[in-house]
C-alpha cells in the first residue's frame, strides 16, 4: 500500500457497493456514529442524498487509495474562511496507516485553493487516540473539551481542535 497515491474525488452512486460493505463493519459504524444493521434500501437513499447534496456550507469528497474508495472527508459549517473537517476511513483494517492525515492534507489544499479556507476546526473523542494523534501531527491545537458523546459503545469526552494557516 502506497499512501502517496491518495487522492480526493467526487463521490458517485457507483460507490454505493463499497459503502454498503462499510455499513456491515460494526467497528466502523460504532466509531463513526452510523446506525448498525441499516436496511440496504435506507442506506441507498442516504447515499443518494450524500452524493446529490447541494448545501453551501457542507462538502463531502471521497478518499481514493490505489484507485479504490477507502473513505470520505468532509468540510462542514463553511463560513467565510473557516470550516470544520471530518473524516471517515471505511475499512477499519486501514486505520492507523497514515491515510487520514494525508487525506486531510489533500482536503485542506482543496479547501484553500477553491474556497479560501484558512481556519480549520475538528472534533474527536478522548478515547479516539488515533484521531487525536493525527490532528496533533497536523499541528491542530486543542482548544476545548465540551460535550459528551457515545464512541465505540461508551460515553466519551469530546475534544475540539483548531488550526490556522
Amino acid at each position: 500500500m502506497n499512501i502517496n497515491t491518495i487522492k480526493i474525488r467526487p463521490l458517485s452512486i457507483d460507490d454505493y457497493k463499497i459503502v454498503l460493505r462499510w455499513s456491515k463493519d460494526d467497528t466502523f459504524c460504532s466509531a463513526n456514529g452510523w446506525e448498525k444493521n441499516r436496511s440496504e434500501e435506507e442506506l441507498y437513499r442516504w447515499w443518494l442524498h450524500c452524493i446529490s447534496n447541494e448545501s453551501e456550507d457542507f462538502i463531502r469528497i471521497g478518499i481514493e487509495l490505489e484507485e479504490r474508495l477507502v473513505g470520505y472527508v468532509d468540510l462542514a459549517c463553511i463560513k467565510d474562511n473557516t470550516a470544520e473537517l471530518g473524516i471517515a476511513i471505511g475499512e477499519s483494517i486501514l486505520w492507523g496507516k497514515g491515510i487520514g492525515s494525508n487525506s486531510i492534507l489533500c482536503m485542506m489544499d482543496y479547501a484553500f485553493q477553491k474556497l479560501g479556507i484558512t481556519v480549520y476546526k475538528a472534533e474527536t473523542h478522548e478515547a479516539n487516540i488515533r484521531s487525536r494523534k493525527m490532528l496533533e501531527k497536523l499541528e491542530f491545537i486543542e482548544v476545548s473539551r465540551i460535550g459528551i458523546e457515545e464512541y465505540l459503545g461508551t460515553e466519551n469526552q469530546l475534544i475540539q481542535y483548531r488550526l490556522s494557516l
